[in-house]
Parts: C-alpha cells; sequence; structure tokens
C-alpha cells in the first residue's frame, strides 16, 4: 500500500501544481493570465520536484509516471508486483488533483468561454503547437527517452536535493524540446485530467480531443521502454556502474 499511497499522492501534488499554472495562465482574470512559456516549465519542474518529495517520504520511489513505472520494470530496474499499485495511484492522483484545480478555478471557468477566451483541454492535457501525428509521437518519444535517461543515472531520486535536480530536469526538457506537443512525457499526467475535463461538469469548457491522446499516451510509454532498453544494454556492456 504505501506505493499507492506515495505514488497517489505525490502525483496528486503534480497535477494540482502543474494544471493549475495551466489554469492560471490560460483562464480569464487570473493574476497570471497570459505568462510565459518559460513561467509554465518552471513551474511545472518544481510541481515535479514536490510531487518527488511527498511520494519519497510516503513510501513510493517517486516515478508519477507509467512511462517509468512500465520502462524500469521491462529490464529489471522494478518489481513486477509493484507496477500496478503504482499505475493505479498514477491515474487516481492525477484525476483528483485535476479535480481539485477545477474546484480552485471555478470561477474563472465561468469567466473563461470556450476555447477563444481560454477554457480549453490545455489547461489538463497537452495538444501539439503543429498538428502531425508522426512528428508529435516522436517527440513525445525523444522528450521522454531524454528524462527517463537522465532518471535512470541519477540513482535513487527521492532523497536529498535529487527531486531538485529532477526538477530541473522537467525545466530544462520543457523549453528544449516541449514547446513541440507540451511535453506531456507522463500518460497519467495527460489522460486523467483530461478525462475529468470530458466528463465533469466544467462551465463553458471546448472539445478535450480525444482524437490526440493516442500520442501523449503511447509516445512516452514508446521513450520511457528506449530509454530503459539502452541503460540496460550500457550495464551489459559495462559502460555502467
Amino acid at each position: 500500500m504505501s506505493g499507492f499511497i506515495g505514488e497517489f499522492f505525490g502525483t496528486l501534488v503534480l497535477i494540482v501544481l502543474g494544471v493549475g499554472c495551466c489554469a492560471a495562465t490560460n483562464l480569464k482574470q487570473t493574476y497570471a493570465t497570459k505568462q510565459n512559456w518559460t513561467f509554465i516549465c518552471l513551474s511545472w519542474g518544481m510541481a515535479v520536484t514536490f510531487g518527488v518529495y511527498v511520494a519519497g517520504m510516503l513510501g513510493s520511489q517517486g516515478h508519477l509516471n507509467p512511462a517509468v513505472t512500465i520502462g524500469f520494470a521491462l529490464f529489471g530496474y522494478f518489481p513486477w508486483s509493484q507496477v500496478l499499485p503504482y499505475l493505479v495511484g498514477q491515474f487516481l492522483g492525477a484525476f483528483v488533483g485535476a479535480v481539485l484545480v477545477i474546484i480552485q478555478y471555478y470561477p474563472h471557468f465561468k469567466a473563461s468561454h470556450g476555447a477563444e477566451e481560454g477554457n480549453t483541454v490545455n489547461i489538463f492535457a497537452t495538444m501539439p503547437a503543429i498538428k502531425n501525428p508522426v512528428f508529435n509521437f516522436l517527440s513525445e518519444v525523444i522528450a521522454t527517452g531524454v528524462f527517463i535517461f537522465a532518471l535512470l543515472n541519477l540513482g535513487t531520486f527521492t532523497t536529498g536535493l535529487k527531486p531538485v535536480i529532477v526538477g530541473l530536469l522537467i525545466m530544462v526538457i520543457g523549453l528544449s524540446l516541449g514547446s513541440t506537443t507540451g511535453f506531456a512525457l507522463n500518460p497519467a499526467r495527460d489522460w486523467a485530467p483530461r478525462l475529468a475535463y470530458t466528463i465533469l461538469p466544467i462551465p463553458g469548457k471546448s472539445s478535450a480531443h480525444w482524437e490526440y491522446a493516442w500520442v501523449p499516451m503511447l509516445g512516452p510509454l514508446a521513450g520511457g521502454i528506449i530509454a530503459a532498453g539502452l541503460q540496460f544494454i550500457l550495464q551489459a556492456m559495462n559502460f555502467v556502474k
């Protein structure tokens, strides 16, 4: 249960802080309306940092991301017996986090009527800057692969200052690779808030764009598997201790 609890609350914190930032910058009549991409990347980096700290203190390894959990498990870096509790915790935590953001910003959702006024699924989930499914998929594979390969070379990343390093890693990936697709990097971070936006009674909302949702699901999973596989090969060749 400690794995489930840690991943649930860690992912909840991640989504409340990350999606909360997106709500603040997109919805009308907030003090942060129309902030820039650097502001968003910094906010998501710190959201991951504090999510990892919370998860680690509550007994999980701070994955907060099915792409991390599944990639690690496939190559022996994480026990398969813990995969399901971690995944359930991640998706449920992300959904509840999205609900809290809806409550926090409900008057601002009411004040923002549809996509033309910022009430879009982009607050909760990712959409591409230029829609090209093949390259959107590859963008997520590359960004997630770099992220998880770096994680694998950090060792245990829930202690000391390492969660801050993970947050800085997220920030620089957002700044360097994230502006093509919004750097989902994480199926739970995208799908659970997208579902919340779809099914909950948010006033004035626009389309949830499920036709695109396969990209932030499969792209990060593929990137995580490739990164873990590369690490496994490097270890087998004695390039990694």
